[in-house]
């Protein structure tokens, strides 16, 4: 689909993407991968005052549901020094409390937030912090942030780029060309929400 608002954002934690009151969204994909249901979808979101509009959030969002829900909400967000502040703003406006995961690098990388310290230590302590490496080197060009709520599993990845835009109806389509980067972004994307969910799921339940 294309321009429409996918169900699963009313689900993505308000405390993850902050104040907007415009929304746009692009290509929608919604299908199944590896057996679980995704939805994956290019989003901008704004927060506009007068004649001043400041984007919160524009990239692409994957949304998946987890096998064990998580007992509250979990925000891994990559640390980043670029202008665009979204993810280290987070820290300032959710109201959770920050934690550490105990693994240098990782806390180096990546910052962590939830309301259930046990139950987000123990995401910590399992699979999660491999996923969240992997995370990082498979976009290394994107600050991503990955939020677990309750049955949810969201993976937000700031983009510029339009991951899946054909040439004008003027131009042949050449499938090395035009069609193989989509469908490597496309697989890149689902192995990474692959990753997290079962990662992310499998030790929150224990």
């Amino acid at each position: 689909r294309r321009d429409a608002t996918p169900p699963s954002f009313a689900r993505l934690p308000r405390k993850v993407v902050g104040t907007f009151n415009r929304q746009s969204f692009d290509d929608v994909i919604t299908g199944e991968y590896e057996g679980f249901p995704f939805e994956l979808y290019e989003a901008q979101l704004s927060y506009k005052a007068g004649k001043s509009t400041t984007v919160a959030f524009k990239g692409v969002v994957i949304a998946f549901g987890l096998p064990a829900s998580f007992p509250g909400l979990f925000v891994a967000a990559r640390r980043t020094n670029r202008v665009n502040r979204f993810f280290e703003d987070l820290f300032d406006r959710s109201g959770l409390a920050e934690l550490t995961s105990g693994h240098a690098g990782l806390d180096e990388t990546y910052r962590f937030l939830s309301d259930d310290d046990r139950a987000a230590r123990a995401l910590l302590e399992g699979r999660l912090a491999q996923a969240l490496g992997e995370l990082n080197e498979t976009w290394p060009e994107a600050p991503g942030l990955v939020a677990l709520s309750g049955a949810d599993g969201f993976v937000l990845l700031p983009q510029t780029k339009n991951f899946f835009e054909l040439p004008g109806i003027s131009v042949s389509l050449d499938y090395a060309a035009h069609i193989q980067p989509i469908v490597g972004d496309l697989a890149r994307l689902l192995a990474t929400a692959a990753r997290i969910r079962q990662a992310g799921s499998a030790d929150a339940g224990g």
